[in-house]
């Protein structure tokens, strides 16, 4: 039998015991002997502690405990999309915050009616929100959804993900990636992260998108235009995007590299990595770089490097690959 899909009752089963243990472990009378069956329970179904984490992830969320309130070290969550259904979020959040705290919760805007955390590794996911929004990620890409009175609410964690939002003009949609968010109420756009960088490409409708020093609504897209920031940035850097269908080629597995220089094109390269490529100098930086490639193999990419371009590789000693130039000899006079 798949482990990883649930049976309507074994999963609400599951449900409720997470929920059960969340607030016994956070009493003030749970006793050695709770912790211990606790322990028990956690260990018996890899699929308890997922569940117990998703819980935590609530209680953080709507700010009822402490940030530091983890109680025990939990195993990862395994690397595939955890969806929670609206009706199963919204009877663990009454279990945990009591249903009159729960529904002021609701009725304020401080408690989600649903929650959906999502994460690909490998391949790529196409997942529905429960707004009825669409979204595809990127390898390597992870992000929660948030369903509040007021808002929509989505968190990029890492990774990319193209939208294509539900229209609803009184619940704006709001992805908050680094340290700035893009505001809609219905439209499609890809939203890109690696590190502190981000970028914003709109495909259709229009966003506002603001950094971490932008004041006001923050700053229009229209088709085809970008926004671009990183922390620290007093607001984002627009242009007209001449690449449009480059940068949404991975929707189709493919990474598209158009004259782009190396320094350019590393944060592109490196999120399909386990360990990042480095450039040596400014020189190495500056060489250019074109061709299309299968997401999935970017490892050969790299490894190809010297055979197109004047470089070789090194290795560094926390094991990262270092791009390196050759440099010609001077010309003897």
């Amino acid at each position: 039998m798949n482990q990883d899909r649930l049976i309507p009752s074994e999963d609400d089963a599951i449900t409720d015991a997470a929920a059960h243990w969340c607030m016994r472990l956070h009493a003030d009378d749970c006793s050695a002997d709770e912790r211990t069956a606790f322990n028990q329970w956690l260990g018996a179904d890899p699929r308890h502690a997922e569940e117990y984490q998703a819980m935590l992830e609530i209680w953080q969320t709507a700010d009822l405990l402490p940030r530091t309130a983890n109680v025990l070290e939990l195993r990862p969550a395994p690397r595939l999309a955890r969806h929670w259904r609206p009706l199963a979020s919204a009877a663990a959040i009454a279990l945990l915050a009591l249903p009159l705290a729960g529904w002021v919760g609701w009725e304020q805007g401080w408690l989600p009616s649903s929650y959906q955390h999502f994460e690909s590794s490998d391949r790529l996911q196409q997942v529905t929100l429960s707004d009825g929004s669409v979204v595809e990620l990127n390898l390597n890409s992870e992000l929660r959804f948030l369903d509040y009175k007021d808002e929509r609410r989505v968190t990029l964690v890492k990774g990319e993900a193209f939208f294509q939002v539900s229209h609803d003009s009184s619940h704006p949609f709001i992805v908050r990636a680094g340290n700035g968010q893009t505001r809609v109420t219905g439209t499609q756009f890809n939203v890109w992260k690696y590190q502190d960088q981000v970028k914003v490409t709109l495909v259709e409708g229009s966003v506002l998108v603001s950094s971490d020093g932008s004041h006001g609504g923050g700053y229009r897209l229209g088709p085809g235009m970008q926004a671009s920031y990183r922390q620290g940035d007093f607001e984002p850097q627009l242009a007209q995007s001449d690449d449009f269908g480059n940068n949404l080629a991975w929707r189709s597995g493919k990474l598209v590299l158009d004259n782009l220089s190396l320094g350019q094109a590393l944060p592109v390269i490196n999120r399909y990595l386990e360990k990042p490529l480095r450039l040596a100098d400014d020189g190495t930086a500056r060489l250019r770089v074109s061709g299309i490639y299968n997401t999935t193999e970017v490892e050969r990419l790299v490894d190809n490097l010297p055979k197109v371009l004047p470089v070789y590789l090194t290795r560094s000693k926390d094991g990262s690959t270092v791009l390196n130039r050759i440099v010609s000899p001077p010309a003897r006079g």
